[in-house]
């Protein structure tokens, strides 16, 4: 007698999970939209107002979504995804977010026609696997060792930023670094630390042709004693320490009671002695920069000085690491302790240079040196700003070619092919998951069709030539340009995307559409504020219905 109860509950429930799903699905294409006009080289910019009242002017996609601040519980996880995809691989922030928003919005109609999201996801899942195979079909591993290849593809992934204007310019420094700061770690592999052992320097002034990579470390540093000790030093012996060379304070509070006033001077003579006999350590070593994380009394200034010794004091840890790995030297934490090995002798030239109103330490000319600074010049601040966010991807492309030297197509080609070779195997699913894999084949073509939007050519003329030499899984090499809106074989162009990034921006889309179908319920944790003395009870979780989920703001005014 009960049994149709239970069914009504049963629908019921569904009926609810299903607007949950359709409130995510459209916070997630909210996102999407924000940042579309971004993707490919004839984007727009846009201009962020930041949380302390500065402005930043970007396409970064990442950068973009960092500054935005969502209420949608769905839209945040969607910030997210670009997040994770500029950690890993460095770039694709913008292709990742548009992709996952595509997927969703193809789910929406599965949803209303009662799917369960659990067969969407399981037909998703199979569609990835399948594209993921596509790509290793169509890739082509090139030779890390050729220049002209490297600058090739580098050019080509941030053709689409800001810089691109600027020519070769912002290649040639990435590749330039990321090959300095490579280390070997034998069977073939190669780690390259970008985040540790890549230091930007922005100067404004200067024009943006200046900017170099130093062969060696610069920080904003002088030497502690001006006029006496040396400002320039070729072929520098460089002793690095994370110990004070002051005298050693007490732990805590430390009381000493004098008898006679003799003990003064004894106590002080002491505290004199043992510097002397720090800085005598260290001397016998023949230095003529020592550099410290901590203090440098005036006492042991003086003794540096009059032995010829550069110094500088508290240096930042990082700072310090990196002058290490280009010198060659060990940072050591006792004077005692010092051995010949520990000194530095890699460098060429140690030089403090003023450039405007500061005064920088410049530890250059090393011989093989493991880290590197690259010196950015250029007119304002802001154009700095995101000259540095176009460098990091391009560091990014250029150390995942290192690691993993294989190349895609760009310009939508890989995409197409994916798309198409998806359409095909669609036939050969058996049972209901046929549809939505065919609907993620579908979705693949949203990166072709936001950046025909972007060039402003013909949109579905465009699209239907590209689809028509896809037709079959061939011309994998036939894409858009990104500048003028032709179509065109992606090998001639040089327009290359890596491997790597490919991979990742279709794993973490399809991964994350999965993950918002399958959520059937928002519930807040969050206590709402209450007048004082109203409602003592305890307070029910507020689950979310449709009405309110759309209701949030999902989009800052």
């Amino acid at each position: 007698m009960h049994a149709p109860v239970v069914v009504m509950q049963d629908s019921m429930k569904r009926e609810q999970g299903g607007k949950v799903q359709r409130a995510n699905i459209q916070a997630a294409k909210a996102v999407a939209d924000i940042i579309r006009t971004t993707l490919g080289p004839r984007s727009m910019l846009k201009m962020l107002l930041d949380a302390s009242g500065g402005i930043v002017v970007t396409n970064d996609g990442n950068a973009i979504l960092r500054e935005l601040d969502l209420a949608h519980p769905a839209a945040k996880s969607m910030i997210e995804l670009s997040r994770t995809q500029d950690e890993e691989v460095g770039d694709g922030t913008t292709s990742v977010i548009v992709l996952a928003g595509e997927m969703l919005h193809v789910a929406e109609a599965f949803i209303d026609k009662k799917y369960h999201p659990t067969v969407i996801c399981r037909a998703y899942a199979k569609a990835l696997e399948d594209a993921i195979a596509v790509l290793d079909k169509i890739a082509m591993t090139i030779d890390i060792e050729n220049r002209e290849t490297m600058l090739g593809l580098v050019k080509s992934c941030i053709g689409t930023k800001f810089t691109s204007q600027f020519g070769d310019l912002i290649a040639d420094l990435s590749i330039d670094a990321t090959r300095m700061v490579g280390v070997e770690l034998g069977q073939g592999l190669r780690e390259v630390d970008i985040k540790k052992y890549i230091k930007v320097e922005k100067i404004p002034g200067g024009q943006l042709e200046d900017s170099v990579v130093l062969k060696g470390v610069m920080m904003n540093k002088d030497i502690v004693a001006p006029g006496k000790m040396r400002r320039k030093i070729v072929n520098p012996r460089i002793i690095l320490l994370d110990s004070p060379l002051e005298y050693k304070k007490g732990e805590n509070q430390t009381n000493a009671e004098l008898l006679r006033e003799e003990d003064w001077t004894v106590l002080l003579k002491m505290e004199e002695e043992y510097i002397e006999n720090m800085c005598a350590q260290i001397l016998k070593f023949k230095p003529d920069v020592v550099i410290t994380e901590k203090g440098l009394s005036d006492l042991a200034c003086h003794y540096l000085s009059k032995a010829g010794v550069s110094a500088i004091r508290r240096l930042r840890k990082t700072d310090n690491n990196r002058i290490a790995k280009a010198c060659g030297a060990v940072i050591v934490n006792r004077p005692d302790e010092l051995q010949e090995s520990d000194v530095g002798t890699g460098a060429g030239l140690f030089e403090v240079k003023k450039i405007g109103d500061e005064f920088f330490t410049f530890i250059v000319d090393c011989k093989d040196p493991k880290a590197c600074t690259i010196l950015l010049r250029g007119a304002s601040k802001d154009l700095l700003n995101e000259v540095e966010r176009n460098l990091q991807d391009a560091m990014s492309v250029a150390r995942n070619i290192i690691k993993c030297p294989k190349l895609v197509p760009g310009g939508g080609a890989t995409e197409l092919t994916v798309s198409a070779m998806l359409k095909q195997k669609s036939s050969s699913v058996e049972g209901i998951e046929k549809w939505p894999y065919e609907a993620a084949a579908i979705a693949f073509e949203a990166i072709p069709r936001t950046l025909a939007q972007n060039c402003g050519v013909n949109v579905i003329r465009t699209m239907t030539a590209l689809q028509g030499k896809h037709a079959n899984g061939e011309n994998a090499w036939i894409g858009i340009d990104g500048n003028t809106g032709e179509i065109a074989d992606m090998k001639e162009r040089k327009i290359w995307d890596a491997y790597a990034v490919k991979a990742q921006a279709f794993k973490t889309a399809i991964e994350a559409a999965c993950l918002l179908l399958r959520i059937d319920d928002i519930v807040s944790g969050i206590k709402k504020k209450q007048a004082p003395g109203a409602g003592q009870g305890p307070s029910k979780p507020k689950i979310d219905e449709e009405g309110d989920a759309d209701n949030d703001q999902l989009i800052p005014e």
